[in-house]
């Protein structure tokens, strides 16, 4: 076994010099093919490069650094692309901890390991849109019908990188196997004090647009006892929703409505319609299933005591990812070494790229603290130390 032996100031350097292009105060602002983004993604190939690795950018904007070995390599990475207000290591912190031990790996003699950056994780036209090409999941041709808000299509906003961009994907079977190094993005490490996340499961993700239906009429002349209230059916749902999942539920379930749109939105109308979006979230997708059920009824005995109607429509799934056992082992006996009893098996509740990538090889992540939890906001940072252990677990992991 070769010890791999990051160089922790090398990697510092490295993580701040990408935090200065879209810099924004504390945080960034790098959203997919902006000129941030692309000034990034050229900065990059040249550290690549100087790493002695080979630089490859694929048509969707997916950075590569593929060591100079023709063995199976181990592919690292993240995005390092942001949220229209972002944070300056969501993403960046994996891409980076990559670039170091692939690095750090080709100067001691090291297994092969390559790294990437993907395109557009943060789903400025697609959530998680270039490992969704590089997997296989979403066709180029699809992807290029894609808008932003602004209505730009993803074949617009990849010509900006035409002329880095290969006309051929790189192919899964180059690799081994995919590692994900990540902030959190939450509070549990934080709150916790402890230092490492191993994580066990990625979760499944669940969408529904549903809609109550009333009778509109003016808020001053009509009897509260003769009102079919559109949004009095949501605020039912809303509370009985969470007693009717209790049963089903575990610690690290979570449920959300965050898109209302009531109708027609006026102080002095009872609303005749509500549309509302549902999204619930968990590691098993038995569960997942189970709570839409539960959902179901919920809505439906609400609409017939309130004499509403309603519909549920627009329905979208993401399946839970299976971490692979063999890596997830490997990092947590890292880890048990360097962390000691300051870490944890935890579940992922946000979507990343191993998600995708789970399809065609096997994946693992790590995660390190979030300070406060915070995360897609400018405050988002995390503690220098944990910065540096976490790319020394992660090195031990690959040594390993």
């Amino acid at each position: 076994m070769t010890k791999i032996i990051i160089n922790s100031d090398r990697l510092l350097e490295d993580l701040h010099s990408l935090r200065s292009f879209g810099c924004s105060g504390t945080g960034v602002i790098r959203p997919a093919f902006s000129a941030a983004d692309i000034s990034a993604r050229h900065w990059l190939i040249k550290r690549i490069k100087a790493a002695g690795l080979t630089a490859k950018v694929d048509p969707a904007g997916n950075v590569f650094g593929l060591p100079p070995s023709s063995e199976k390599a181990l592919l690292l990475g993240s995005h390092s692309d942001s949220q229209p207000q972002g944070g300056w290591l969501d993403g960046a912190y994996g891409v980076i901890t990559a670039l170091e031990i692939a690095r750090a790996s080709l100067e001691c003699g090291g297994p092969p390991i390559a790294m990437v950056s993907f395109q557009d994780e943060e789903g400025r036209f697609s959530t998680l849109t270039g490992s969704k090409l590089f997997s296989g999941a979403l066709t180029l041709s699809d992807a290029d019908k894609l808008t932003d808000i602004t209505g730009t299509s993803f074949s617009q906003a990849r010509l900006s990188m035409a002329d880095i961009c290969q006309s051929e994907f790189i192919d899964p079977k180059l690799f081994s196997g995919f590692i994900e190094a990540h902030i959190e993005q939450g509070i549990v490490l934080d709150q916790a004090n402890q230092d490492i996340g191993v994580v066990d499961s990625i979760v499944g993700i669940n969408n529904e647009k549903f809609s109550f239906f009333g009778q509109q009429n003016h808020a001053g002349t009509t009897p509260m006892q003769l009102r079919r209230d559109a949004f009095q059916g949501l605020v039912r749902f809303t509370t009985e929703l969470n007693l009717a999942l209790a049963d089903i539920v575990i610690d690290s379930t979570v449920w959300t409505i965050g898109h209302v749109q009531l109708h027609p939105n006026a102080a002095s109308i009872i609303p005749g319609r509500v549309d509302f979006n549902l999204q619930w979230r968990d590691a098993s997708d038995k569960r997942l299933t189970a709570m839409r059920k539960v959902i179901h009824n919920c809505a439906t005995r609400i609409s017939t005591e309130l004499e509403l109607g309603l519909e549920h429509h627009s329905f979208s799934s993401v399946p839970a990812t299976v971490i692979d056992p063999q890596l997830m082992d490997q990092i947590s006996s890292a880890t048990a070494q360097l962390a000691t009893d300051r870490w944890r098996h935890m579940p992922s509740g946000a979507l990343h790229d191993a998600s995708n990538l789970s399809s065609v090889m096997p994946v693992a992540m790590l995660f390190i603290p979030s300070i406060d939890g915070i995360s897609h906001d400018f405050a988002e940072d995390t503690a220098i130390r944990h910065l540096i252990l976490g790319a020394q677990v992660l090195a031990a992991s690959v040594s390993r």
